[in-house]
């Protein structure tokens, strides 16, 4: 196994803790899709929905996307990379796609206890909790539809982890 293993999910699934871990686990290379672009523009998530709106930013989202996967390497991906049609057909044809779900109130709780206003621009200006409810109504579907697999998100991550290296060496042996 050496394609792209893509990390879908909402804002606070766990995308980065837990590709982090998995990418070290296995020896790969992490990206955070969120994070290159912000070291290749030298500006935050929010500066470029300021600056160029929501569509801007999710084109440039496509483009960081395209240009980070390679082999060997685990992606975390922006939560709304979904809404994007290219970047679903993308990743299901690039790699291994694995939604990590987890709850409006668990997403709400983390994102409380850690917030990155700064990276993490409210997008409704909601409560957080309202706002991850809305988030998962409007997006649930779209992450079960690009996924491979689905995980319980809630676990720790290293139960996430150890649930994907199953996962992976069991489509290894197919």
């Amino acid at each position: 196994m050496t394609q792209t293993i893509f990390m879908v999910g909402a804002r606070g699934a766990g995308k980065t803790t837990v590709g982090k871990a998995l990418a070290e686990a296995l020896g790969y290379r992490f990206i955070d899709t969120d994070l290159f672009m912000q070291q290749t523009l030298q500006l935050t998530v929010a500066d470029v929905v300021a600056r160029e709106g929501w569509d801007g930013f999710r084109l440039r989202e496509s483009m960081a996307l395209e240009t980070v996967t390679a082999p060997k390497t685990v992606v975390a991906t922006g939560g709304g990379a979904v809404l994007t049609p290219s970047n679903r057909t993308f990743m299901r044809h690039h790699g291994v796609v694995i939604y990590l779900r987890a709850s409006a109130n668990v997403l709400a709780e983390r994102l409380t206890e850690d917030p990155e206003d700064a990276q993490r621009p409210s997008l409704t200006g909601k409560p957080i909790v309202e706002e991850m409810l809305d988030v998962l109504a409007s997006r649930e579907a779209l992450y079960q539809s690009v996924a491979h697999h689905v995980l319980d998100a809630t676990q720790t991550p290293h139960e996430v982890v150890e649930r994907i290296l199953q996962i992976l060496a069991d489509e290894t042996v197919k």
